[in-house]
Formats: structure tokens, C-alpha cells, sequence
């Protein structure tokens, strides 16, 4: 293999440009990305940038020492095999890593923000000035990240969510519901139940026919794989670039890892869409390790975390709606508690930790291995997650 390309400079490109030469590929190697800066975390967007805390999310990377021939500022636009397209001119290939990541869902209107780039967190963090009207479209883990820095900046802010409770995409209501008093103790305003028909420079339509004014808005509603440079490729896609377990696509000698994906999960027998920094983190080397012609599979328990109200949340899992719900601490008056689902014969399949992160390692832990818990030991804080399978057999 004399050539490989990794579309997309973010965290799962430059883990992949790792991977390869820590493998062994000592071949020519070239890393293409779409925006003007170097690989940087995207985490820290939501969080430290845009409180104001850092300014500069950039990770260590030593192109020269890597050997890497960088192009940024370079989009891919079309693929065939053996050829990328890019509005720079085309790249021919022996390999290639697929590594767009994802782009924010849009509601019809302009004048919104979408928070996806190093440049969009600085634009927004210049004008969240104290006392602006900041409405933000949405109240999943970007929504309330958001939420969190304007109310920190000192501006008036109005969350607004479709659905009767905050985080559905993730989470069922019950255990939703709980992330609703937060809003208010932070003194931000949140309204369930409301759908924003159109955005506007200066507010928002819902769909009810009334008009909410502000003087931002900030839209943060999910994001969509990047993929439409591959439609008609004939590359396969499946809400994301289909990928088996090994994170090889239709194609051969054609790696996919990080946002872009919907992999093939044997653990839970579907397709698996990522969507966060652990699977940018972590993917990369078994897509480097297929496209090396080494026999490795990626399938996780799947992991996100959010910083939000002065709480660090951290979600694990992938749960079944018969799944039920077994509670460790009291969320209406504990500080930091957890919910753990538990298949029919109590096999933990998903867990949530406010400020538990000890039972989120744990937890996460026994997930993947698929063994049965105690279900009335694990609700006692005082009893580690770990010594709740004492006893049982997995």
C-alpha cells in the first residue's frame, strides 16, 4: 500500500494518522481536511471554550515527525475507488480512511448559530455579553452546555424543547424529568412541549404561531453524518457510512471511524451511531489495523459525557425499551445519584451517573461483560456497582 488518505482532520482523522504509524505503515500518507486549523478536540467547544476558560482546543500533532502531507482548508467532494475528489483537485488512493464526522441538523429560517467548530464557539462566545436574550432551540447535551455558558456570561436565556422533557433523544422521560430543575436553579427559563417552526435573526416562529424575540439564537437540535459528498458513489450508506464491526465499508481498502459511521454492532445486533469523542478516540486504530489487513473489531459499550449546571453527567450503554429502571440515590434530593436498566434477568444493559463517575467505570464495565446484577444491592450508594454480581453466576 503506497498511499493512504484520511478524509477529515478532526480527532478521529488524526487518531487514524496516529494508528497508522504506530502499526507499522511507512507508506506515503496524507491527512485532508475541510477547515483552515489543525486537528483539535471538539469537547471542549461547548465546555471550557465557550465559558471562557481556554481558547485553544488544538491537540499535539507533529506533522513533520509523522511524516504527514497535511492539506487543510481542503474538502472532499466525490468518491470513486481509488480516487478522491476534492475541491483542491483529486487524490488517488490505495487506502482511505473516511473520517468526515457529522454536521448540526438545521431548522428551515436563517440567522440561528450551530455550534460545530472552533470558529463557531468563538463567535459565539464573543457575544454572549450579560444581559443578551439568548434563546436555544433544543435541551439534549449541547443544548444544556450552551444553556450553562450563556447563564454564566450573565444573559437572560430561554431554552426551548420539543418534546416534554430534556436529553429524549438519549433518555426516556422518567429519567429525563429529573434534568428539568436544573434549568430553573441556573436561573434559565425552559419551555417543554415547543416547536420551533422557523428561526430568525432575532427569534424564533413556533410552530403554535407565536413569535418568541432574542437577540441570539442558538440552535442545537442534533447533527446528521457528513455523507452528502458520497452520495451517488455508490459507497454504501445507512444513516451514516456502513461499516461492519471491523469498520470496513463496502468498498475494499476503504476504512470509515469516528461521526461519519453507522457500524455494525454484534453486541447489540444493529447498527450503532456514535456520534461522540470516545468513538473518534478509540475506533480509529481498528479501522487503521483492517485497512493493514489485520483482523481486529471495534464494538464498545457505547459512552458520552456532558458539563452541565455545575453537574458532570456521563451516560453508557445502549438499553432496550423492555428494559427497567433501577435507581441508586433520590434525584429529587441527592446531589449525585444514578439509574442503572436491567434486562428481565438483571443483566445491566445502560447506566446514567450524576457526579457518580465511579459507577459509570464500573457500570460500564459489567455492561459489556453481560453479567447479572443485584438489583436491590445496586441501589444502595454505599455498595460498589463492581460487588453488586458478587455471587451471581454471568
Amino acid at each position: 500500500m503506497e498511499r493512504v488518505v484520511v478524509a477529515g482532520a478532526g480527532l478521529a482523522g488524526l487518531q487514524a494518522v496516529l494508528a497508522l504509524r504506530g502499526q507499522g505503515y511507512s507508506g506515503e500518507l496524507v491527512l485532508v481536511g475541510a477547515e483552515p486549523h489543525p486537528p483539535y478536540n471538539r469537547p471542549p467547544l461547548s465546555k471550557a471554550v465557550l465559558l471562557g476558560d481556554a481558547d485553544d482546543p488544538t491537540l499535539p500533532f507533529d506533522a513533520a515527525a509523522l511524516k504527514v502531507d497535511v492539506r487543510l482548508d481542503t474538502t472532499a467532494t466525490d468518491l470513486r475507488e481509488g480516487e478522491l475528489d476534492t475541491d483542491a483537485g483529486r487524490l488517488a488512493y490505495d487506502g482511505l480512511v473516511i473520517a468526515t464526522g457529522a454536521e448540526p441538523v438545521r431548522l428551515p429560517g436563517d440567522g440561528a448559530i450551530y455550534l460545530r467548530t472552533r470558529d463557531d464557539a468563538l463567535a459565539l462566545r464573543s457575544r454572549l455579553q450579560p444581559g443578551e436574550r439568548v434563546i436555544v432551540v433544543g435541551a439534549g447535551w449541547i443544548g444544556a452546555e450552551v444553556a450553562t455558558a450563556a447563564a454564566r456570561h450573565g444573559c437572560r436565556v430561554t431554552v426551548l424543547e420539543q418534546a416534554a422533557t430534556p436529553v429524549t433523544h438519549a433518555l426516556p422521560a422518567e429519567v429525563g424529568r429529573h434534568f428539568a430543575p436544573w434549568y430553573a436553579a441556573a436561573g434559565v427559563e425552559l419551555l417543554c412541549g415547543q416547536r420551533v417552526a422557523a428561526v430568525r435573526p432575532d427569534g424564533v416562529d413556533l410552530a403554535d404561531g407565536r413569535r418568541l424575540s432574542g437577540s441570539l439564537v442558538v440552535v442545537g437540535v442534533g447533527v446528521r453524518p457528513a455523507t452528502s459528498w458520497l452520495e451517488g458513489s455508490g459507497l454504501a450508506l445507512d444513516h451514516g457510512v456502513a461499516v461492519g464491526a471491523d469498520l470496513l465499508t463496502s468498498w475494499p481498502a476503504v476504512v470509515a471511524a469516528g461521526d461519519v459511521t453507522a457500524r455494525w454492532s454484534p453486541r447489540y445486533a444493529t447498527r450503532i451511531r456514535g456520534e461522540h469523542w470516545d468513538d473518534a478516540l478509540r475506533a480509529p486504530a481498528v479501522a487503521a489495523a483492517t485497512l493493514l489487513g489485520r483482523d481486529e473489531t471495534y464494538d464498545p459499550v457505547p459512552y458520552v459525557w456532558s458539563e452541565q449546571f455545575g453537574r458532570f453527567v456521563q451516560y453508557a450503554g445502549h438499553p432496550a425499551p423492555s428494559d427497567r429502571i433501577v435507581w441508586r440515590g433520590d434525584p429529587e434530593r441527592d446531589p449525585s445519584w444514578s439509574a442503572f436498566w436491567l434486562t428481565g434477568d438483571d443483566r445491566l444493559t445502560a447506566l446514567i451517573a450524576v457526579g457518580r463517575p465511579r459507577d459509570l467505570v464500573q457500570g460500564r464495565r459489567l455492561a459489556g461483560r453481560g453479567v447479572r446484577v443485584d438489583a436491590e444491592l445496586l441501589t444502595d450508594p454505599a455498595v460498589s456497582v463492581q460487588a453488586t454480581v458478587a455471587g451471581l453466576a454471568g
